[in-house]
């Protein structure tokens, strides 16, 4: 366990030294954006000297350098900065009411954005297995051709033209589901779990093609091999060959485009929520690109970028695990 302990370290480092990179890339591309937060507060007929002043209580008028390094050493300790929005409100109106801070907004929104990746996998994730070992187990029939055209669709089409696809059946022509997820804390599981489940469906539609297609080839390859041809010769069902044999062998591969699958669950929601005005931090993060509330949007790249490289780093290290070879060096 040694040399799998040193490459799990290894990988971890890797991820550390990743992620310290995608701040400075993050860092540099926000303060790039075109446009600027006191002046699209203020308006075009706002003067200088009033741009100024807003610049300098936000802190705006320092140099790139030490804002980088100050919202680094915040976010090592778990400050992500105030919301320029909220302080500007806060200063404006006399008030502080304590909810000013980037976490304090973003807390709430990463759950509800948690909470449909987590129903969105609960239904992919099984849903592209399965049509994976079937399509293996009936290759190059009208099934297995059916099934590729389908996935390959659905990854094919937009994002909102699959929501619009679906409000149109599942909330238009049939009402089953809500067409807007205006989910808020404190809602029932039952209500909640309902007003998620068109962007949790059209997520699964975008994810399942990989992961199907994945467990398809990584199962075909190892139909081949001769352990897999013995166990036919001991008279084992085709699916018991499939799924005591075959799939445990592949689980490498499988691991891996699952996890990357899982990582677009939460980066790649932006365009699903605000499709379905669905309140999770792509919305949020949206929403503070308009105005050019920097800290928020600095706050919700880093969360997308640290929840990709965890998941990729998972990926690795399971993919580590699930190998004989490593686990159990010669």
């Amino acid at each position: 366990m040694g040399s799998v302990l040193k490459i799990i370290l290894q990988r971890l480092a890797l991820g550390f030294l990743t992620l310290l990179i995608v701040s400075v890339v993050i860092f540099t591309a926000v303060n790039l954006l075109p446009g600027d937060f006191a002046q699209s507060i203020l308006g075009q007929g706002a003067t200088p000297e009033a741009v100024a002043s807003i610049r300098a209580d936000l802190g705006l008028d320092q140099p790139p350098v030490t804002r980088y390094f100050q919202w680094l050493g915040g976010a090592l300790q778990g400050d992500l900065g105030t919301s320029f929005a909220q302080a500007n409100f806060a200063s404006f109106t006399g008030t502080d009411s304590g909810a000013t801070t980037v976490a304090q907004q973003i807390a709430p929104r990463f759950q509800n954005t948690m909470f449909l990746a987590m129903v969105t996998a609960a239904i992919a994730v099984p849903f592209a297995i399965t049509l994976g070992i079937l399509a293996a187990l009936y290759r190059n029939t009208v099934f297995d051709r059916a099934t590729n055209i389908f996935t390959l669709t659905s990854i094919s089409s937009p994002e909102f033209f699959l929501a619009y696809i679906l409000i149109l059946f599942l909330a238009v022509l049939n009402p089953i589901f809500p067409s807007l997820s205006n989910i808020f804390e404190g809602m029932p599981f039952s209500e909640r779990l309902e007003k998620s489940m068109l962007p949790a469906l059209t997520l699964t539609l975008v994810v399942t093609a990989h992961m199907m297609r994945m467990t398809r080839a990584a199962i075909i390859n190892l139909l081949a091999s001769p352990y897999i041809e013995m166990a036919r010769l001991k008279g084992l069902s085709p699916m018991r060959v499939i799924v005591k044999h075959a799939l445990p062998n592949a689980l490498a591969p499988i691991i891996n485009v699952i996890a990357l699958n899982l990582a677009y669950l939460i980066t790649g929601v932006v365009v699903v929520e605000v499709v379905f005005v669905y309140p999770g931090i792509g919305q949020l993060f949206v929403d503070s690109v308009k105005i050019r509330d920097i800290p928020i949007v600095q706050a919700c790249c880093l969360i997308f970028a640290t929840a990709f490289i965890l998941l990729n780093l998972t990926a690795d290290i399971m993919s580590i695990l699930s190998n004989p070879r490593l686990r159990h060096p010669k």
